[in-house]
């Protein structure tokens, strides 16, 4: 799930060039990631957001990770969801060349293991637009 949201954060970077999640609650059977626009999306919309996704899965891109001094990281890496407390070294993670970023979770070495992308409901109030989803046939056995 924790890749799937990865895949999800940069595909709606892309797609409506706002930030990644800063509140998402991640869990086995579903998920959900808030994002902020200026507006609502379109019925239409939200149904590329889960395309998209589900074609960079269909990618079988491989999922790796690295550990690297916080002083060092790439610029292209947001570290603002970091508490302060964080660690000097970091665990960045990489799916192909769709996304890097930091994180603790546990992730599929091949994003064919993630099955598919399903949102299963959108609300939408005061400029966030909050994403549920979940994953179906996921072959992730860890």
């Amino acid at each position: 799930m924790h890749t799937a949201e990865h895949l999800l954060n940069q595909t709606m970077k892309r797609l409506f060039g706002c930030e990644r999640s800063k509140n998402s609650h991640i869990e086995r059977k579903k998920s959900k990631c808030d994002y902020f626009l200026a507006h609502e999306p379109t019925t239409e919309q939200i149904r590329n957001i889960e395309k998209q996704v589900n074609e960079v899965i269909s990618q079988n891109l491989p999922v790796r990770s690295c550990l690297i001094d916080k002083n060092n990281t790439p610029d292209n890496i947001d570290l603002s969801k970091l508490p302060d407390n964080a660690s000097q070294t970091l665990r960045l993670i990489f799916i192909g060349e769709y996304d890097s970023c930091a994180c603790i979770g546990d992730h599929v070495k091949n994003t064919a293991e993630i099955g598919q992308f399903k949102i299963i409901s959108t609300d939408f109030a005061e400029g966030k637009l909050r994403l549920r989803f979940k994953l179906e046939n996921c072959n992730y056995t860890e």
